[in-house]
């Protein structure tokens, strides 16, 4: 299954309490669950005003609409191509 990088622009998510982030979490897993298992969500990275999310999916369409039910935003949807790290600089 294809795997997306989702940027969601939330001014301040840094600053979330710990409650905070389950509820989106919680809303996040609920429309999930509707969508059926050609989306899922992988983890995601909170910063100081944005969460970069790691989903795999069948379709950017389906990023997307998974992001229009939960009222989440997704500022920018992009299909990972390729995953490097430092054992691909070996030879």
């Amino acid at each position: 299954m294809p795997k997306f990088v989702i940027e969601r622009a939330i001014p301040g998510i840094g600053a979330a309490k710990a409650a905070e982030l389950q509820a989106i979490s919680q809303k996040s897993c609920s429309v999930l669950q509707e969508l059926g298992p050609e989306v899922q969500w992988v983890h995601s990275y909170v910063t100081g005003d944005k969460v970069y999310c790691v989903y795999n999916a069948a379709s950017e369409e389906l990023v997307r609409e998974h992001a229009r039910r939960g009222g989440f935003a997704a500022n920018s949807v992009a299909r990972v191509m390729a995953t490097i790290d430092p054992t691909t600089a070996e030879a």
